[in-house]
């Protein structure tokens, strides 16, 4: 399906599309089981807090953990909207360090769609502090 396509809650994609996903399948014991929602804007949002098996250096969240979160929450936009894509290119800016142990909130919203190519950005914000943001290019998928 297209990217183009109303926005609306699929709870059904994310489990369909990939069923032991680290980001977000309740299936898989090391996942995270992240819960995206969609809202208003098209957007889709959720909240996470990472445990000290993710870190890097001490206390700090690792870096390739924050790079996967923002890609689960783009994926997540174009579940939201019906599409399932794979992630093409991904580019991730890293602002300031996330501490462990402490509440982020994850932010994800289609910027472009040209089917069968989609851009997408997303942000990792920590105490009202953008942390990581990311911009991806996601290709359709048809099975």
């Amino acid at each position: 399906m297209s990217a183009n396509h109303d926005p609306g809650v699929r709870p059904a994609l994310p489990q369909a599309a990939h069923p032991f996903c680290l980001v977000c399948s309740r299936s898989n014991p090391f996942g995270l089981g992240l819960e995206f929602e969609p809202q208003e804007d098209g957007s889709v949002r959720a909240t996470f807090i990472g445990h000290p098996g993710l870190e890097g250096y001490p206390g700090l969240l690792h870096g390739g953990m924050i790079a996967t979160l923002l890609d689960g929450a783009m994926t997540h936009c174009l579940f939201a909207r019906g599409c399932r894509a794979f992630t093409a290119e991904l580019r991730v800016r890293y602002r300031k360090p996330v501490q462990v142990g402490q509440p982020v909130t994850l932010r994800a919203r289609l910027k472009q769609s040209a089917a069968p190519l989609h851009l997408l950005e997303a942000e990792l914000e920590q105490e009202g502090c953008v942390a990581a943001v990311a911009r991806g290019k996601f290709m359709e998928c048809h099975e």
